[in-house]
């Protein structure tokens, strides 16, 4: 007999899912706002000059902005898209949002403690994908 574990309704992985890139995504979100209340940052950023030895320009920020659309999409795609698509996509997306998350992270204790939390919500939702089975069609 099979396990039913990783068999859930089609509706059910998918709402996990996107729920997890919400939950990401705040701690994104929080990890930036916390982030800026560190003494001398804001006064950085306004000054223009360099914060962490990057000098932030507005491709680097196109560049942040089009890497952090990934995990927001991802909120979206999980609710609509088919089963196939949806499990590669979550598993690439949640890929490349570590990798983005990992390296573009001040070397702050307060940046760390989010960067893990986003690390394992991400290889959370990628060992969900990727234990997905699509319940057999009954005819």
């Amino acid at each position: 007999m099979k396990s039913s574990i990783n068999v859930l309704p089609e509706q059910e992985m998918k709402n996990r899912l996107s729920t997890f890139w919400i939950f990401i995504m705040i701690n994104m979100a929080f990890a930036d706002i916390i982030g800026m209340m560190v003494p001398g940052f804001l006064a950085k950023i306004v000054a223009g000059g360099p914060i962490d030895g990057t000098v932030v320009t507005t491709s680097l920020l196109l560049i942040g902005a089009i890497l952090l659309e990934i995990p927001t999409a991802m909120i979206l795609i999980s609710r609509v898209a088919n089963y196939g698509i949806n499990r590669w996509f979550n598993i690439i997306a949640a890929v490349i949002t570590i990798v983005y998350v990992a390296g573009m992270s001040s070397p702050t204790v307060i940046y760390w403690f989010f960067c893990s939390i986003e690390i394992l919500a991400c290889l959370a939702v990628i060992v969900m994908a990727l234990r997905w089975r699509k319940p057999e069609q009954q005819i």
